[in-house]
């Protein structure tokens, strides 16, 4: 026999071995790695008596690293993406209660604020900066704007109740 017909058949009952081991995918991808191995570091074993026990020896070593492998990166453990369940996001109700309550807090507290602070937090929420704030609030000082912003909310503080959570 030739070498390639000799590997042809060593090939198929490498991956038949693998397979019974490991998944079909798994043991095509050792198969070829033994056969590399074969054909780059033992082309000169050409006998079928010498060639079938090399090569599930190599075969044996690659399928002892795949499980090593396999068992340092934590892939013997795994579980489905499918089979977990599915996290609930929502708050309790508590919470949601609470959130609620807080909201119509400060609605009720903005709307007691002067027109200059209410138009200072609705730019801040809008992500402008103070610099942009104090052109549109005609100011030439920078420091101005950080004095009623600072003035605004210890306003809004002292409408809440001199606390920022609910009581």
């Amino acid at each position: 026999m030739e070498r390639d017909e000799i590997l042809s058949k060593i090939r198929e009952r490498i991956v038949a071995f693998a397979a019974s081991r490991l998944s079909r995918e798994v043991a095509e991808d050792l198969a070829q790695e033994v056969l590399l191995i074969l054909h780059e570091k033992y082309s000169d074993v050409t006998d079928l008596t010498e060639l079938l026990p090399l090569s599930f020896q190599v075969l044996r070593f690659k399928m002892l690293d795949f499980h090593r492998k396999s068992l340092r990166r934590g892939e013997y453990n795994q579980v489905p993406i499918e089979d977990l369940p599915l996290q609930d996001r929502g708050d309790d109700p508590e919470t949601d209660i609470a959130r609620k309550q807080m909201v119509e807090r400060l609605i009720e507290a903005m709307n007691k604020l002067t027109p200059r602070c209410r138009d200072l937090f609705r730019w801040k929420l809008q992500g402008k900066t103070f610099v942009e704030i104090q052109s549109l609030m005609g100011q030439s000082s920078i420091n101005t704007i950080y004095t009623w912003d600072f003035r605004c909310r210890k306003q809004l503080l002292d409408l809440l109740g001199g606390t920022w959570e609910n009581r």
